[in-house]
């Protein structure tokens, strides 16, 4: 078991924001609603209390139970987690006078306290909460304060427990990561060994111990999730991993010959099926977002079992699932409102009868590429864009034939290799191209033309839980521009999409 730092959720945007920070310290850590508390365990080092929308003072507020926790091991309170402990122990939380959002600096730091070693008087911090401390019990110590906040940290006496109002884990609270390292490493005792390659170690030798002589199959997609899974499972069972590659028909141009050409090369056992057919004349005449996700999910499931009962006796069904979908669907709000259903999220039809394994559900998507990058991956999986499951048919904003995937599959293969050419494509973390319900008049020689609009998508963002548009070069779009126009059949005018996540999704569908 790896030392652990275990993060009790009470609904912050900035929980998976702590983890994240965490595991930059090479410490491996959890995060578990406040309501359902894991057995606490000799691995486990410290507890972090995250912020949360909610006030001590509502009714309904999250009220965890500590007393296996508190006074027995290290506790970092954030915002909330600090005011619930303030709250809880006879301080006063109340409504803050004056708004506590944004930038404040630290005009007082106890810097002989363990947390703030290596901090500067003056330090920049991150303050977002509605409510503030406005006193504490005789045995809570100030340990720091700003100009409006008195109480922005506190120690609690003869205990390792600590509160602090200000969100350490975001980019703008310059010292931060000073404050969690303190945390983790100072008081925790954490060895910082949760490193690519003792995850890889762990892993395999988890596999083998779990899978056995069990055969496997898998979903490869030919992005760096799945391979990964495969190669872990490759190293742990080796010929009992079985894997198929789907050709949905809304693959990116001459895709699937690529992807099959890169896994040659892995030792990896792959089977490729060609069914853009099924899956096209399923989609026929369908233009609903949900209900295109929905058929191709389903056409997915139906292809793939098909070909795995292929194979004889197998027990499991190994998934890429990564650890941002795990906290979502345990999360203190229960799953999120659909905004948009995944081609393979949601479980299995009873029918398929397969045990699931999920060898990365532990790791953020950038754990996985540097993991990736320990197995060795080639570059062109490592660095591989993000590709959405239902491929271009949620790129196609309309219903789906034949001719509008040629159509798109040409424009996003000229968008992409432009972004390779010039030097573009590892500086964008996704982007690909949009066939819009569109047709515009344009002139092409001395002839009117009345074609269609494609809109070009280029974003920044670490996991796509946020993203913004990239500011691509002009001189590149228009030579995208021109060169779309020039060399797509059906297509005579080229837009750029300039908004965010959120309120945008990256996907139009």
């Amino acid at each position: 078991m790896h030392e652990t730092i275990l993060i009790l959720d009470f609904g912050s945007q900035y929980t998976q924001l702590i983890a994240r920070r965490i595991r930059e310290l090479f410490i491996y850590c959890e995060i578990h609603p406040y309501n359902k508390i894991p057995q606490i365990t000799s691995d486990i080092k410290g507890v972090i209390l995250s912020g949360s929308p909610f006030s001590v003072r509502q009714k309904d507020a999250p009220y965890p139970d500590l007393s296996a926790i508190k006074g027995k091991l290290p506790i970092l309170a954030v915002c909330y987690g600090a005011q619930f402990l303030a709250h809880t122990n006879r301080g006063e939380v109340l409504p803050s006078e004056i708004r506590e959002y944004g930038r404040a600096n630290l005009s007082f730091i106890d810097t002989s306290n363990i947390l703030f070693k290596g901090m500067t008087q003056g330090s920049q911090v991150w303050m977002s909460h509605g409510d503030t401390i406005l006193s504490t019990p005789s045995e809570f110590k100030t340990i720091a304060s700003t100009p409006e906040v008195k109480v922005a940290g506190f120690v609690i006496d003869n205990e390792e427990t600590y509160g602090i109002q200000f969100h350490p884990e975001v980019y703008h609270s310059k010292e931060g990561m000073i404050l969690l390292r303190n945390f983790a490493v100072d008081i925790c005792k954490c060895d910082q060994s949760w490193t690519p390659d003792s995850f890889i170690d762990v892993t395999v030798a988890s596999l083998k111990q779990q899978l056995q002589d069990d055969k496997v199959v898998l979903g490869l997609s030919g992005g760096v999730d799945s391979s990964v899974a495969a190669v872990l499972l490759h190293k742990a069972i080796g010929k009992n991993l079985y894997c198929i590659f789907v050709d949905n028909g809304l693959l990116r141009k001459n895709e699937f010959d690529s992807v099959l050409e890169n896994y040659k090369s892995m030792g990896l056992n792959v089977t490729g099926v060609r069914a853009g057919a099924i899956f096209l004349g399923n989609l026929k005449g369908i233009s609903d977002p949900e209900h295109k996700r929905k058929v191709i999910g389903k056409t997915f499931i139906d292809v793939f079992d098909a070909e795995a009962h292929k194979i004889e006796n197998v027990k499991w069904l190994a998934q890429g699932t990564i650890y941002p979908d795990v906290i979502e669907s345990v999360s203190v709000k229960g799953p999120s409102a659909t905004i948009k259903s995944h081609h393979n999220v949601g479980g299995l039809p009873d029918y398929m009868k397969l045990k699931i394994v999920e060898p990365l559900k532990s790791l953020f998507k950038d754990e996985v590429r540097r993991v990736g990058a320990s197995l060795s991956l080639k570059i062109e999986i490592l660095n591989r864009h993000p590709f959405p499951g239902p491929g271009l048919g949620i790129r196609i904003i309309s219903d789906i034939t034949p001719e509008k995937v040629r159509i798109l599959q040409e424009v996003d293969s000229i968008f992409i290799e432009g972004l390779k050419n010039w030097k573009l494509y590892d500086t964008v973390w996704q982007a690909g191209a949009m066939l819009l319900p569109v047709q515009s008049v344009g002139v092409m020689g001395d002839e009117r033309s009345y074609e269609n609009v494609v809109a070009l998508r280029a974003v920044s963002s670490t996991d796509g839980m946020t993203a913004d548009w990239v500011h691509l070069p002009y001189d590149f779009l228009a030579k995208m521009s021109n060169e779309i126009i020039n060399k797509v059949k059906g297509v005579n005018r080229v837009v750029y999409d300039i908004s965010s996540k959120p309120p945008a999704t990256i996907e139009w569908e």
